[in-house]
């Protein structure tokens, strides 16, 4: 994988954002929002945080193309938007979103 180029064509680059504190970490890092990464072959989100070095603890859920999924379950595909959310969204936007919390293990 080679990060953060926005030149990549569209079908190969996967077009990323974090909000809240993980928009933080970007920030730090003095990474361009949103953050261009080429993705040569599908991966978890998981995998795809871990590739960018987001603390796990700070991944509550993450957005493909729009819809939600738990990191372990969202299969990322060069070509897709993908955005991070951080632990702590309200209530009710969680409900609108999607975004269920994992039974603690």
């Amino acid at each position: 994988m080679k990060i953060n180029n926005p030149d990549f064509p569209q079908n190969q680059a996967v077009e990323i954002r974090a909000f809240n504190f993980l928009k933080k970490v970007f920030d730090e890092r003095g990474w361009p929002f949103p953050y261009y990464l080429k993705l040569d072959r599908e991966c978890s989100a998981k995998e795809l945080a871990e590739t960018l070095e987001l603390p796990s603890d700070m991944i509550e859920a993450v957005f493909i193309n729009g819809k939600a999924y738990q990191p372990e379950e969202g299969i990322v595909k060069p070509g897709d938007r993908v955005a991070f959310i951080p632990p702590g969204t309200p209530g009710p936007y969680r409900v609108l979103l999607g975004i269920k919390k994992l039974p603690q293990d």
